[in-house]
């Protein structure tokens, strides 16, 4: 098994080097740059140099580790493979409700779709579709269409004609009886069933080396907090099997509407500033509450008060705007988790123009855009 970044990170953690490494996929060498702004500019894990060079001696031995943070897709396990088993599943649970004929990939089809018709109607609404509001939209005009579809067959066979014969008033009308008639609950059971197998396949998928680290930041940094921050639908809390008992908690895009919606509008603003600090901070709040509640009952406990402020946050992330630029912004040293090949991950072929988006995305042209920017 290939420990490779992990380890790394342990170690340099532990040694509380001052910047961030960056992983390579390109070679078993790891390397941690000593300024986060620049981690083209690497030193080597082999570096000589002095401690003095980045930060003292003493301030090395003194520092400890308070919170690591990690994104989840593609950075813990690959995104592409769980959204596929999830959209089986979403396929699936559509065929138990009685609706055939649907395909796994129609659900992201559709998504795009949606997506972009509402970017030419309500540029900002559709930059802050969440990617619960997606799916759920998704699943219903899916129901609707397989509805529609058996209606104006239906239609034609008692009119003796073909579909494409039916005139538009008699289409429209077909199309209002199927936006009333798909259930509300039938909509939530079919993404239900695609959430539950989102987490299954993503503790089915986990990358191999994760347990053991975990397991070795608990060992070597015990009072540690570790949490997730993610744009995506996962919580490592309900990956029951595998890591939630690692997390004490978890920060998610879609926690936070209003922070979300004005990075988002910023994002795909010609003249916005978006920063993405909104989370990270909510993350930081997160742990100083979950650290001040600790102190609590330790100082009851007798023993002697301990400072937040002092400790070391690490953040490790497979996108390099998003993850090492927004939490850098406010405070944290970063960990650019790059991998080998064969770990599936797809952050790092956003930005090249060779690279077909999976199917799964539905990232406007303007967010990809302006990812790279940052």
């Amino acid at each position: 098994m290939r420990l490779s970044w992990y380890l790394a990170l342990v170690a340099w953690s532990a040694n509380n080097r001052v910047g961030a490494f960056v992983p390579t996929s390109h070679s078993p060498a790891f390397f941690s740059s000593t300024r986060v702004q620049n981690p083209s500019t690497r030193i080597g894990s082999t570096d000589t140099s002095s401690p003095s060079e980045t930060t003292t001696e003493t301030e090395n031995k003194t520092k400890k580790l308070g919170l690591i943070t990690f994104d989840l897709d593609d950075t813990l396990y690959p995104v592409a493979p769980v959204l596929a088993d999830a959209n089986r599943a979403f396929a699936k649970a559509m065929e138990r409700f009685g609706y055939e004929g649907i395909e796994p990939d129609d659900i992201d089809e559709t998504g795009k779709k949606i997506r972009d018709e509402m970017s030419k109607s309500d540029p900002d609404a559709a930059a802050i579709l969440t990617h619960t509001e997606i799916r759920m939209l998704s699943i219903r005009q899916v129901l609707e269409k397989v509805l529609l579809d058996r209606m104006l067959i239906q239609t034609a066979e008692d009119w003796a004609t073909d579909v494409l014969s039916l005139t538009k008033p008699v289409v429209e009308s077909a199309k209002k009886w199927a936006r009333n008639a798909v259930p509300p609950a039938v909509v939530q059971a079919v993404y239900n069933a695609w959430e539950m197998e989102r987490y299954h396949a993503a503790e089915r998928y986990l990358y191999p080396e994760v347990i053991e680290v975990f397991l070795k930041i608990k060992e070597d940094h015990p009072d540690a907090i570790i949490g997730a921050v993610t744009d995506g639908k996962a919580n490592p809390l309900l990956m029951t099997f595998t890591i939630a008992p690692y997390f004490d908690f978890c920060m998610s895009w879609e926690d936070d509407q209003g922070a979300r919606s004005k990075f988002f509008k910023e994002l795909g603003s010609v003249e916005g500033n978006a920063e993405l600090t909104w989370i990270y901070d909510a993350a930081l709040d997160k742990y100083k509450e979950i650290f001040d509640s600790t102190e609590e009952m330790n100082v009851a406990a007798g023993h002697a008060p301990k400072d937040a402020e002092e400790r070391i946050w690490i953040h490790v992330g497979d996108d390099l705007g998003y993850d090492v630029g927004g939490s850098a912004a406010c405070g944290a040293k970063t960990v650019l988790a790059d991998y080998f090949d064969e770990y599936e991950q797809t952050a790092k072929k956003r930005y090249d123009p060779d690279f077909l988006m999976p199917a799964w995305s539905n990232s406007p042209e303007v967010e990809l855009q302006k990812r790279q920017d940052l």
